[in-house]
């Protein structure tokens, strides 16, 4: 005979006590479900417990890839305005070639080598990039070109600069040559005066007999201003023969000017002077027939027609 367990229950409000028998075998198979269904709520617990960690996790990578996508494609929009900031960087550089070679033709001055171009000897412009490419697609090949590219404008813009101190420097003698070369009268326009006596062959005044001439008579009242045609340096300062007092300029480039016959010179040998500048007055010294200056050219030692050399 199988041994059971009894159990009494007691009422809560003074019912009868109902026994109620049970034997060990169903006691052992009611725990064993019980735990059983404790063990299958405790997985069910823990599994949605990492689902729920798994749902988060996933969430955010989604959130991340989401960001990261964007960030990509706002880094590709940022390599196509980079691709037009190329584009156009390469255009101001050949608008500036273009403007340099034109600064040349007006100046008249010549590249060493016209073959030359600021992307190297023969070298042609650079097509432009194409920017155009969807953001969904990849910029791998428009970041290549951009790399290239920028290797070509680096090479040019050292080849621009090169150039544009080459000029630069052309300019600069040329306004110097300019500057020192004579190119106005010795007497302003705005001074009553007159040409006594211009370069080459006369009746010499005083001996009445066929001479050369070496420069050019203005006359006008004493103590006139006599202007320094030309920038140069002060080279003789003082009396020379039948010119009286007179003053010489060095203007560089083998060109010297002369100045007889002043009345007082303003300024002392070594300085250095400006064209307009007033250097003397106009005097009588020497062997003169009245107040002029004596005014001559030479060039590398050769007196030359100062009338050539007389712009205004």
């Amino acid at each position: 005979m199988r041994k059971k367990i009894s159990f009494v229950i007691l009422g809560s409000s003074g019912a009868p006590a109902k026994q109620v028998c049970t034997s060990k075998t169903a006691i052992h198979i009611s725990a064993l479900a019980l735990l059983g269904l404790i063990a299958a709520v405790g997985y069910i617990i823990y599994d949605y417990y990492n689902l729920r960690v798994t749902t988060s996790h996933l969430e955010n990578r989604e959130v991340y890839l989401s960001s990261q996508l964007g960030e990509i494609q706002t880094q590709r929009k940022q390599i196509q305005e980079f691709a037009n900031e190329i584009n156009s960087l390469k255009a101001k550089l050949v608008a500036l070639n273009n403007f340099e070679k034109k600064i040349r033709i007006i100046a008249n001055i010549e590249r060493k080598n016209e073959s030359d171009t600021i992307f190297g000897v023969g070298g042609s412009i650079p097509e432009d990039l194409d920017p155009r490419i969807p953001l969904s697609d990849k910029h791998n090949s428009l970041m290549r070109e951009m790399h290239e590219q920028i290797d070509q404008l680096s090479m040019a813009s050292v080849n621009q600069q090169k150039e544009l101190e080459s000029l630069l420097k052309s300019l600069e003698d040329q306004q110097n040559l300019l500057a020192s070369t004579p190119a106005i009268r010795p007497v302003s326009r705005n001074v009553k005066s007159w040409v006594t006596s211009k370069f080459g062959y006369r009746k010499s005044p005083f001996t009445q007999r066929r001479e050369f001439h070496k420069g050019y008579d203005i006359a006008s009242r004493q103590g006139t201003p006599i202007l320094a045609t030309a920038d140069g340096v002060v080279t003789f300062v003082g009396r020379k023969g039948f010119l009286g007092n007179t003053i010489v300029i060095d203007h560089g480039h083998g060109m010297i000017t002369r100045y007889g016959h002043c009345h007082k010179i303003l300024k002392k040998r070594g300085d250095k002077v400006k064209r307009w500048e007033t250097i003397a007055l106009m005097g009588n010294t020497g062997r003169s027939t009245g107040p002029h200056v004596h005014y001559e050219v030479h060039l590398n030692g050769i007196p030359v027609n100062p009338v050539k050399y007389i712009l205004n």
